[in-house]
């Protein structure tokens, strides 16, 4: 087997329209396609970020709140790559979105930071 890269990310949202705007308007995600399946009562958003990748968007009734504190075992965070990181948080901020501040990644000196989605899901920003 031979894994060419990443395909997508799937993230549930408690939200659906909260998170379709955070992630289409204020990250930059375009439109690839948007399905409501009746069955499910839910929404399936299919959404390209950057080149290559892709977020696949869920809603689901009443789905449970994620751990994070502690830290639970899966999937930690997801980071988008940035050109500068500064301008970013600066952006963020703007639209009232809270930022960490700049950290500096002892193994490559790369400067990162995390932010939240709507449903707290961890974010980061990595200057590359």
């Amino acid at each position: 087997m031979e894994i060419k890269s990443i395909h997508h990310i799937a993230i549930i949202c408690s939200n659906y329209e909260l998170s379709k705007h955070f992630y289409m308007n204020l990250l930059g995600c375009q439109l690839i396609k948007e399905t409501y399946r009746e069955e499910r009562n839910s929404y399936k958003l299919d959404l390209k970020i950057g080149n290559n990748g892709q977020i696949e968007l869920f809603s689901f009734p009443n789905p449970p709140k994620r751990p994070t504190n502690p830290e639970a075992a899966g999937l930690r965070h997801l980071a988008f790559s940035v050109r500068n990181i500064e301008e970013s948080i600066q952006y963020l901020q703007q639209n009232d979105v809270y930022v960490e501040p700049i950290r500096i990644d002892e193994l490559t000196n790369k400067k990162f930071t995390f932010f939240q989605d709507p449903d707290g899901l961890p974010l980061e920003l990595y200057e590359e």
